[in-house]
């Protein structure tokens, strides 16, 4: 179901959409109010919804939706402003699947990275959903045979390093949430995003009190204990000196079609610590990082992938899990406490 008050958006995302043959638009709707009676009579796996529309705004038609259909998945669509970033956070942490950064009328057909984004978003999230109303007794499909599980790290490292991109947020409120207020090694974080989101992301993982979380800034100190995110549209480089380790921004060209990326972050931490990194990669779209990961691992590093099951997309951990890099492949909910383990520290 599409949810925006605009009709030549909604009309663009449904083409956008529908061109993939195994999404079907149900219903289009201009309100929350709306979107809520629809609810009540088509059966939907996924809306995205429009945050600022007449008569019944996204963020309120949220918890209705979910009071209505505790299954039903939810992507915000925000624009690309502060204010945008935050109540799509916020919606995350009341319960959206995730959000979309939304063009504008005139942009939406246009913008490249816009449709791929959203289909990947849906699809994943439509298995979810399906996964979720399954009944218990039923035998779940058989997974990809994986490599031999890696061996941990031949020494304590020095850094956790995190990579996301699609469903990353939700998943890294996840993660963050199961991990220890006495991790202690820094803990630095790539997740694919717009420069208005990187801020407003870190604040809200601020908020979970787990450990202070700030976006990164050109030579602020990496310290243990606290979570360093990459700035949007720019990469985030690891160095370190008497002092210990600090981030710098960069602005050389995207890799694997993004910036920040995973590579440039896990190269350079990899650098800095001596390899004694333990990575994390969580869900996304693509291979970023997996190259970068396999230098680490093959000098002594460690990784942890999430498994395709809880993945909204399994592009950046199934990598890492493919090559046969990972020293385990978990559900979401078991890797904190597995990270927590390898740092021998409890929640």
């Amino acid at each position: 179901m599409i949810c925006d008050d605009s009709a030549v958006i909604r009309s663009a995302i449904a083409r956008i959409l529908e061109a993939d043959p195994q999404i079907r638009v149900v219903a289009r709707v201009m309100n929350g109010q709306a979107a809520v009676d629809a609810l009540k009579i088509h059966d939907v796996d996924v809306v995205v919804l429009d945050i600022e529309m007449p008569v019944m705004d996204g963020l309120t038609a949220l918890p209705l939706l979910l009071q209505k259909d505790p299954h039903v998945r939810v992507i915000m669509a925000s624009t690309l402003t502060t204010r945008g970033a935050d109540i799509s956070m916020r919606a995350m942490r009341l319960g959206a699947a995730d959000y979309v950064p939304k063009p504008s009328a005139n942009q939406v057909a246009g913008d490249r990275s816009f449709g791929p984004e959203l289909i990947a978003k849906v699809r994943g999230l439509a298995r979810l959903r399906q996964q979720a109303r399954a009944p218990a007794a039923a035998p779940a499909a058989a997974a990809a045979p994986l490599a031999r599980p890696r061996p941990g790290p031949r020494q304590a490292p020095l850094l956790l390093a995190i990579g996301s991109s699609t469903g990353g947020p939700n998943a890294l409120f996840t993660l963050i949430g199961g991990l220890s207020p006495r991790l202690p090694v820094p803990v630095v974080i790539t997740q694919h995003m717009p420069a208005a989101f990187t801020a407003i992301l870190a604040e809200h993982i601020d908020k979970l009190g787990i450990l202070p979380c700030r976006e990164a800034a050109e030579g602020a100190r990496i310290k243990p204990g606290q979570i360093t995110i990459a700035h949007g549209d720019r990469h985030m480089v690891i160095k370190r000196d008497a002092g210990g380790f600090c981030a710098h921004l960069s602005d050389s060209p995207a890799e694997n079609f993004c910036r920040p990326s995973v590579e440039p972050m896990l190269r350079s931490a990899a650098l800095a610590a001596d390899n004694r990194v333990l990575v994390t990669m969580l869900t996304g779209m693509g291979q970023d990082g997996v190259e970068a990961t396999r230098r680490i691992v093959e000098a002594g590093g460690a990784a942890l992938a999430q498994d395709e099951a809880s993945s909204v997309v399994w592009g950046m951990p199934g990598a890492v899990a493919r090559a046969g890099l990972a020293h385990a492949v978990l559900p979401l909910s078991q890797m904190a406490s597995k990270i927590n383990a390898l740092f021998g520290v409890s929640a």
